[in-house]
């Protein structure tokens, strides 16, 4: 056995005696001074074969790499990355390459490999009670809440002091930072309430097939958190669910499907279910695409579910092109740059190898980045083709074009360039909901949130098409009531989309977009002609106004009529489409299971955002009505999981 490992150790220093060396040191050039704990990465034909840190001299070693051409990525957080690419390593060699970083932005977040404690759920395992223990415990918490409050103890925040340490910068005092809220932004919402047909027959809304909203409410459930209210956008969790809809007959881009029943949650009312079909479009048959990945690097990104899983998430999109696909990759930290110029959709290796490599450091130039992404795309335009910007971002800017007002008048200004944006957010704690759904909302697109893999898989590989090609545009919906039938109605969800009645004709005035195979479901709670309600204004009878009368013997039994407008990809014209709903009234229990699976999530949606006019409404009659639907597939049964995990949530929250 002595022999073995001696000749063990010879090998081993035979092949260490022989391996290429790369070594060198890393200095700020206008300091005149070593970077300490400076990231350094060698690849080799795109492949990682070393990382390591400079020490207190600046100085790095790689000192057992094969042969070959190989590209340095040195990074840090407070400097801009630099590249150094055709250093040759030669056996028994030593290539001496030194690098000198430019000065970034002096406010970026301190990051980390990875957190020694990873959640919330975790913490509160963990031996420490009084916040004042971490000083004397290991950094690497980097989330947790109790109280509403967040703590952190990685290195803190962009917003903390900074320190230097022997050279270590942290932030805040002792490295923690306690903030009393949340640094995550949501756009406030001010939930729909009852409208009388007297005033209001009319309700007009922008379509929307965004889904954020229901996985990052996920999210704040699996850490046993309830989410913010503000976080909950009703629509986007029914939407989030595939329906058993009908395909559209001929060359109708859409169908309708409509039912009328008695409301689950208030005897005296009724519920109407409207689910909107878009046409499916196999893979093949979709036009070439021109996608330009716009990935977000900066420091915030390093954490494992931010750019890690965006990596994962953009290898898995790379599996779906075709060779008549191209694909350009564009990151942005302190500033904004090309790592991937169009190459065809057939070339996977070097695409998911340019993806690979990506590391995180820095501040973050989102503007910058947007404006690049758009300018490659549209150099690269494809006349009838798929033209695409996929931002991953948590939406944490803080250089250049920052506000929202700002992104909004950039985004406004490029998508008259044909190109459309799909933006998929990632991470927590800093996490930017309300300019992702903006920038969504205002770029012609759609917005996901990915809080895992199996997250990824449903956006990038189930739903392909519906996620990276638009069938139909800026697609309004407008919906009349019949007074003959009803008094008074409310919209659940769809709060940030509600339109003027004239808008739904002006062909300038942007709205929602609907992706290939995309199903949107609409759900009024209709308060019946003749029922006294104390949810309605009482108005007078207009006086001017002439009252409905029916044309003939079938509009008589018309409960509303629906109306569609929408617009080719490349048009700006729109055309228009409607239904009519008949006055035909089903009992709840005997409705479809699209009528009910839709109303148990708008149900579970309504109890966690805080809405109110709930009548008989509780998380009992929503997970009954969930559990006797058909559970067709993981997403449903997790759903009755996440219901009941929320009912316990809310009672300890109660409780206390």
């Amino acid at each position: 056995m002595r022999k073995v490992v001696i000749l063990l150790i010879i090998v081993l220093g035979y092949f260490k005696a022989n391996a290429g060396k790369i070594k060198g040191e890393v200095i700020d050039p206008k300091k005149r001074e070593p970077i300490i704990n400076a990231k350094v990465q060698a690849f080799k034909d795109s492949n990682q074969k070393g990382v390591t840190i400079t020490n207190i001299d600046g100085e790095y070693l790689f000192d057992s790499l094969e042969e070959g051409t190989y590209t340095l990525v040195y990074t840090h957080p407070e400097y801009k990355q630099k590249t150094i690419t055709g250093v040759i390593v030669t056996l028994n060699g030593v290539a001496e390459i030194n690098a000198k970083m430019s000065n970034g932005d002096l406010t970026a977040v301190v990051v980390y490999s990875k957190p020694l404690i990873a959640n919330r759920k975790a913490l509160r395992k963990a031996p420490v009670v009084q916040t004042a223990d971490l000083i004397t415990t290991a950094a690497g918490v980097r989330q947790s809440k109790r109280s509403g409050s967040l703590l952190y103890s990685d290195g803190g925040r962009g917003t903390g002091n900074v320190f230097i340490i022997d050279g270590v910068q942290v932030r805040g005092s002792s490295g923690i930072i306690i903030n009393s809220k949340t640094e995550e932004s949501y756009k406030k919402v001010e939930r729909n309430d009852f409208k009388n047909v007297l005033t209001a027959p009319v309700s007009t809304m922008s379509v929307d097939v965004d889904r954020a909203s229901y996985s990052n409410i996920r999210r704040f459930l699996n850490d046993d958190e309830l989410p913010p209210a503000d976080a909950v956008r009703v629509e986007e969790m029914v939407n989030y669910f595939d329906y058993t809809y009908a395909q559209p007959q001929g060359n109708a881009p859409v169908a309708f499907e409509t039912n009328l029943s008695n409301c689950p949650w208030d005897s005296q009312h009724q519920l109407l279910h409207i689910g909107i079909q878009a046409k499916n479009v196999n893979t093949e048959d979709i036009p070439p695409s021109n996608i330009v990945f716009l990935v977000d690097v900066s420091g915030s990104m390093m954490e494992e579910n931010k750019l890690p899983l965006v990596q994962a998430s953009l290898n898995l999109l790379v599996d779906q092109l075709r060779k008549q696909d191209k694909i350009s990759l564009v990151v942005y930290a302190g500033n904004a740059g090309l790592v991937l110029p169009p190459t065809a959709g057939d070339e996977k290796t070097k695409i998911k190898n340019a993806i690979n490599q990506l590391v995180a450091g820095g501040s973050t130039a989102g503007g910058e980045g947007i404006l690049l992404a758009y300018k490659i795309a549209s150099e690269n335009f494809i006349k009838g083709g798929n033209n695409r910007v996929v931002l991953c971002t948590d939406g944490d800017f803080n250089v250049g074009v920052t506000s929202n007002s700002e992104l909004e008048k950039l985004i406004v200004e490029k998508r008259k360039t044909g190109v459309f944006l799909t933006c998929l957010g990632f991470g927590m704690g800093n996490y930017k909901d309300d300019r992702m759904e903006m920038l969504a909302d205002k770029g012609n697109g759609n917005y996901n949130y990915i809080d895992n893999e199996s997250e990824a898989n449903k956006t990038m590989v189930k739903e392909f098409g519906g996620t990276m090609f638009t069938v139909a545009k800026d697609v309004k919906c407008q919906i009349e009531f019949n007074p003959n039938f009803v008094s008074g109605y409310r919209l659940i969800g769809y709060e940030n989309r509600i339109l003027n009645t004239e808008d739904f004709k002006d062909d300038a005035k942007d709205a929602g977009d609907m992706g290939a195979g995309h199903s949107v479901t609409v759900l009024y709670e209709i308060v019946p002609k003749g029922v006294q309600d104390s949810n309605l204004q009482l108005v007078d009878s207009l006086k001017y106004q002439i009252p409905f009368r029916a044309t003939n013997a079938a509009s008589a039994y018309e409960l509303a009529t629906i109306k569609m407008r929408y617009k080719e990809p490349d048009s700006n014209t729109s055309k228009e489409v409607s239904h009519v709903v008949a006055y035909n009234i089903d009992s709840f229990e005997n409705t479809n299971d699209n009528v009910r699976f839709s109303t148990g999530v708008a149900m579970f949606g309504m109890l966690m955002g805080d809405y109110s006019k709930l009548g008989s409404m509780n998380f009992k009659q929503t997970i009954k009505i969930l559990e006797d639907c058909e559970h067709k597939d993981e997403y449903r049964s997790e759903l009755l999981k996440l219901a009941g995990k929320a009912s316990k949530l809310r009672k300890a929250v109660v409780k206390n």
